[in-house]
């Protein structure tokens, strides 16, 4: 059975905006360590430069080694898209059927799968507009080094 309800902000993201909700931090609450910055080896060249492209331009410290599938989920899909996407701008939305008629690309589907995974991983990653304000903080309200334990 599933949990439901609206999911926790991470107590990282908590530190980071002040706590707003002043509820009690959770204090045994696991803490990922290490950066990720090498890609897998098995990813193909252009996905090893999304790879490279997407921890460029991600917040520093936010990517953390545990996250390495989430990761490697979301620059696989991006690349899945990317190539699907020219495929149909190449061939077009219709493609001509072995009856005569015209049917859909068979490209359209993993366009649009891949561009939903693309999504959900980036969602849980910080990656979109409606995640990244949870990121953003001035001067957050808390004790000096708390927020450093969370961030290499």
């Amino acid at each position: 059975m599933s949990v439901r309800g609206v999911k926790p902000t991470p107590t990282h993201l908590k530190l980071v905006t002040g706590n707003p909700g002043k509820r009690k931090l959770p204090t045994h609450e696991p803490r990922p360590r290490g950066n990720l910055a090498a890609a897998p080896d098995w990813l193909s060249d252009d996905q090893k430069t999304g790879w490279r492209y997407a921890l460029d331009n991600a917040p520093l410290g936010l990517i953390k080694l545990l996250d390495r599938g989430a990761f490697t989920v979301w620059v696989v899909a991006e690349d899945l898209h990317r190539q699907a996407s020219v495929k149909v701008s190449e061939t077009g939305l219709l493609v001509g059927a072995p009856v005569g008629s015209a049917i859909q690309n068979p490209h359209l589907p993993i366009v649009n799968r891949q561009a939903l995974i693309m999504l959900k991983a980036a969602s849980e990653l910080g990656f979109t507009p409606a995640a990244r304000p949870r990121l953003a903080c001035g001067e957050p309200a808390r004790a000096e080094g708390e927020a450093e334990t969370f961030f290499d």
